[in-house]
């Protein structure tokens, strides 16, 4: 395990996300991205003794953050399997749900983790979970081609993903693909000369989301959210990715992903949501400067009906 000498995690949009909880000191929450505890400890404090927090973190770096509180629990495994492991606590109802996606700082700044481009000799891993088998390594030595394209065209929204994907199977032939570096210099010249960060960091950023399969596990977050939320529960959720915000805006606001309203009878709206802000809530300019990487970050409310 790493050890930890910078700051774990910032958390992003801190106060934003515990008004939008709206947190009762006897209720039940669930922070399924725990990271570093910066949430948790925020909700922690607004609780009364009868309250109770799980924290969900498939990391074992993050695990090493736990809370010594007796109404916290860390439960180490991914939050796509919510229920499951709340119910194995006698838990089958909460009042509030937050979610903060994508990687921690902590994981950017170990560069055995394999999340950045900038450590050249950084293992192509990218595993959020390093018991997985599945490492980025592993999707350009054997995906095909137009498996490769996919993932670049709709996770990293490169316009030329194919070209990108070319490179990688020419490369593979002469050398698999092993380091950080090995993947930048393959892709040298694919890369526009005047964005090359914001290039590579959408290519680390696709191959990332495959990895984790990121997409498919907030789905079934999403869906159980649906079944476990108490009435008037709330669901606040950060994204940092358009596919990830869209997923989120359309089922707060219709209770599916393709954003569609259905509607009974009685021409009601049937949705088990209410979204509480109509756009996304954004860093101020002042957290921006404290902490860069929230730059992308959307957050988004929800009440549940």
């Amino acid at each position: 395990m790493a050890t930890f000498d910078l700051p774990y995690h910032i958390p992003v949009l801190a106060q934003a996300c515990i008004d939008g909880l709206n947190i009762r000191p006897n209720g039940t929450y669930v922070d399924v991205t725990f990271g570093g505890g910066g949430h948790s400890r925020m909700i922690l404090e607004q609780l009364g003794e009868n309250g109770r927090l799980f924290g969900f973190d498939q990391d074992p770096d993050a695990q090493q953050n736990t809370l010594n509180d007796s109404r916290f629990t860390l439960i180490p495994a991914n939050f796509g399997h919510l229920k499951r492991f709340l119910k194995l606590y006698g838990v089958t109802q909460i009042d509030g749900l937050l979610g903060d996606l994508g990687v921690s700082s902590h994981q950017f700044d170990v560069p055995e983790r394999g999340f950045t481009f900038r450590a050249a000799q950084s293992p192509l891993d990218m595993r959020m979970n390093p018991s997985d088998e599945l490492t980025a390594a592993d999707i350009l030595n054997t995906y095909e081609q137009r498996e490769l394209t996919k993932i670049f065209r709709d996770f990293a929204e490169l316009t030329n993903a194919f070209q990108v994907s070319h490179a990688i199977l020419f490369q593979r032939e002469v050398k698999p693909f092993e380091t950080a570096g090995d993947l930048v210099s393959a892709l040298e010249r694919q890369a526009p000369k005047d964005k090359l960060n914001q290039f590579y960091a959408r290519v680390f950023q696709a191959l990332r989301m495959e990895v984790n399969q990121e997409l498919q596990v907030l789905e079934n977050l999403l869906l159980q959210s649906t079944d476990i939320l108490n009435e008037s529960g709330r669901l606040v959720i950060i994204s940092y990715h358009s596919l990830e915000d869209r997923m989120v805006k359309n089922y707060f606001r219709s209770g599916n992903f393709e954003g569609k309203i259905e509607k009974d009878f009685f021409g009601n709206d049937i949705r088990p949501f209410r979204p509480l802000n109509a756009k996304a809530v954004v860093p101020s300019d002042e957290e921006l400067i404290e902490n860069p990487r929230s730059r992308s970050a959307k957050l988004r409310i929800a009440e549940k009906l």
